[in-house]
């Protein structure tokens, strides 16, 4: 009897230390997140930042090299066409040496002999003009009569041509001359100026407009062509967003577009109007090299909705490409890579089962399926590296 009971003990004992084996390692559920497939509205979008630009904007610059004084006008002030908005001292030239003032001395006085020989020139033309018209019109007047024969009147008429042109050079000439003898008494003048005789340049405002932002503040030597302030109109603002080309090519101007977080309470509407058919370089982030393109959009909301928008600031856009009805949709984050396809887990009484399916549209947070899914059922979203095809799940949503 007391061998029966001792094996019993020693088989109950291998009994439970089994039972507790098994136990211990039994598969815990995995924790996961799950959302429904739901069946609505698929809309495909591009979502981008962007920032707002004035459609017309005017760059003054410098008309000359010289020194600007301090502009008048500040960022936010409203100028009419042709108000005085900065001027501009010309630059003085360089101090003459000796050397230097002599031979431009001596070159103004060429240039007066110059033109003096000139105007000898033209008096000596004109008397020969004269002359030959004087010849001309005696043997015309003889030739009409029958006593002047024809090769005698096609003489006087080719002098009477060569006189007026020979007229035309000598005046040409003098005008020459006395540009050469401005440009040398210029040259002496504006060496000897003092800086007060310095030359003023007028800077005026080429159309009636605000002032954008001052890009020269303080007085300062500038080069000709210098920026010094832009011009615009607040109001008359559009919406510059940059996107791949590879998602470009699906933008159709006249498409919807939701501004977000622009600082108000609420999206602002407005339209797409051109895709730009020139596409640029742009590092990204992560140094990747991306084709990008610019997409302009027009605001459609009211004015006053966003009358507080400037130029230059940052917005989030979101440009409709597609809208499909009664569609299966599933979240993005469900998705997962499983071989050249794509794949999701279902829930099915608390076992995660692997499902292929086929993807129609992608958008950022959802995806349009056509096949493997259907409304209704549960998948589970970022499914962890340790889920497997048949593993316990809970839901922890």
């Amino acid at each position: 009897m007391g061998r029966h009971l001792r094996r019993a003990l020693i088989a109950a004992s291998v009994l439970l230390a089994v039972g507790g084996a098994l136990l211990a390692f039994r598969q815990r559920p995995v924790p996961v997140e799950t959302e429904q497939v739901m069946r609505g509205r698929f809309e495909a979008v591009v979502e981008e930042d962007g920032r707002t630009r004035v459609r017309e904007r005017y760059v003054v610059s410098a008309p000359v090299a010289g020194r600007v004084l301090r502009l008048g006008v500040r960022a936010g002030d409203t100028v009419g066409r042709g108000d005085l908005v900065a001027e501009i001292l010309a630059a003085p030239s360089a101090l003459l040496s000796p050397r230097a003032r002599r031979e431009a001395e001596e070159r103004a006085g060429a240039a007066e002999a110059m033109l003096q020989q000139a105007g000898v020139l033209v008096e000596r033309a004109a008397a020969q003009q004269a002359q030959a018209e004087a010849d001309a019109a005696r043997v015309r007047a003889l030739h009409a009569r029958g006593t002047a024969p024809l090769q005698q009147l096609e003489r006087a008429e080719l002098a009477e041509r060569t006189a007026a042109r020979d007229m035309l050079a000598a005046e040409r000439r003098r005008h020459a001359a006395e540009h050469e003898l401005d440009q040398a008494r210029a040259l002496l003048a504006s060496a000897d100026a003092p800086e007060g005789g310095l030359e003023r340049h007028e800077v005026r405002a080429p159309v009636a407009a605000h002032v954008l932002r001052v890009l020269q503040e303080s007085e300062a030597v500038v080069a000709s062509g210098a920026s010094l302030l832009e011009l615009g109109d607040p109001a008359d603002l559009e919406v510059v967003v940059d996107v791949l080309t590879t998602e470009a090519v699906g933008i159709r101007p006249g498409a919807p577009v939701a501004i977000e977080r622009w600082g108000g309470p609420v999206p602002l509407e407005g339209r797409v109007r051109r895709v730009e058919p020139g596409a640029f370089t742009r590092v990204s982030a992560l140094g990747v090299e991306e084709q990008r393109v610019w997409v302009l959009v027009d605001l459609v909301s009211p004015r006053e909705r966003w009358a507080a928008l400037g130029d230059g600031f940052r917005v989030d856009a979101r440009i409709m490409v597609e809208a499909i009805e009664d569609a299966v949709l599933v979240p993005v984050s469900a998705l997962f890579r499983r071989g050249a396809g794509w794949a999701a887990y279902v829930v099915q009484d608390g076992v995660a089962r692997e499902r292929q399916v086929a993807v129609a549209r992608r958008a950022a947070r959802s995806a349009m399926i056509s096949g493997g899914l259907s409304a209704g059922e549960t998948v589970i979203l970022f499914p962890p590296s340790t889920l497997r095809d048949g593993s316990r799940v809970s839901r922890t949503r």
